[in-house]
């Protein structure tokens, strides 16, 4: 069978097991891209059966000489372990070849995040009010880019103060409380912001929805236009939401429940503590 139909096989057997979009759409381009490397390698369409562990090897080379961090690397070979598990359960290839990659070492980064003197500097900087109510949206919430500009209107309970996220990451519902601040930002928003004619909550008059391009991209004339010196996108701001949440106070385990991961290691990757902090912490004892 050749790889291009292999791959939309598998698309479609990930939408009958309720993959979550963003994991269908992720895994479906990521393939596409290994695709298309090999047709030009080997200058024909690749037939699964053809494709030998030296094809994948040669993929994930391209990818460390082009500067594509680990952390990409390393879910490009999972990625692929899942088609080839696929492909094995159907007898599309005789053994999973990628699991005879060893996986890539992902280097942990500090990660950037703001404070809320910086985040509000921030929001001020952003002319246009539908994109600053939902960066607000993002800070105040700890809701991905993603959740947050497919939100439908009915998601958005004011009255009762609550954030329905549907199908997150994983596929997986949860609900955010609003915050008084939050509230008072979205109100004002639905009264005197929104005119678009949309199902979704956030929704600019000539499309009726938003972009999560668009909303880094006026992130990032934000953040020159401060001369703020900090990498800050829309994911930097969820990362923002759990680490002041734990400077105030929060526990773990409610920031954990919040930001929707499935386990406390993953939630405490996403919490800066600097050193002072730290020191502290031990000088409790």
């Amino acid at each position: 069978m050749l790889l291009s139909q292999g791959i939309k096989d598998f698309v479609r057997y990930m939408k009958l097991i309720d993959r979550s979009k963003q994991t269908i759409t992720g895994y479906e381009k990521e393939l596409n891209y290994f695709d298309d490397f090999l047709s030009v390698k080997h200058n024909c369409p690749m037939y699964i059966e053809d494709i030998t562990l030296q094809d994948l090897e040669d993929y994930l080379l391209d990818q460390k000489k082009r500067k594509i961090s680990t952390a990409s690397r390393s879910r490009s070979v999972y990625i692929l372990r899942s088609f080839y598990n696929y492909c094995t359960k159907k007898d599309l290839a005789e053994k999973n070849l990628a699991a005879l990659i060893e996986p890539v070492k992902v280097k942990q980064k500090e990660r950037e995040f703001l404070t809320e003197e910086e985040f509000e500097n921030l929001a001020a900087a952003i002319k246009h009010p539908t994109i600053k109510t939902v960066v607000q949206t993002l800070f105040y919430t700890g809701g991905r880019i993603s959740e947050i500009t497919d939100l439908k209107l009915e998601e958005v309970d004011l009255e009762n103060r609550v954030v329905h996220i549907i199908e997150g990451k994983g596929g997986k519902d949860r609900d955010i409380p609003i915050s008084d601040k939050l509230h008072s930002l979205l109100k004002n928003y639905l009264e005197n912001i929104r005119e678009a004619e949309s199902d979704r909550f956030f929704a600019l008059e000539r499309t009726g929805k938003v972009s999560p391009t668009y909303v880094n991209r006026l992130i990032n004339e934000a953040v020159d236009e401060i001369g703020l010196e900090k990498e800050v996108s829309a994911h930097v701001l969820r990362h923002s939401f759990g680490t002041n949440l734990l400077e105030k106070g929060a526990s773990v385990v409610s920031i954990q429940k919040l930001l929707g991961h499935a386990s406390l290691a993953v939630t405490t990757r996403y919490l800066h503590q600097d050193m002072s902090k730290l020191s502290d912490a031990v000088n409790l004892l």
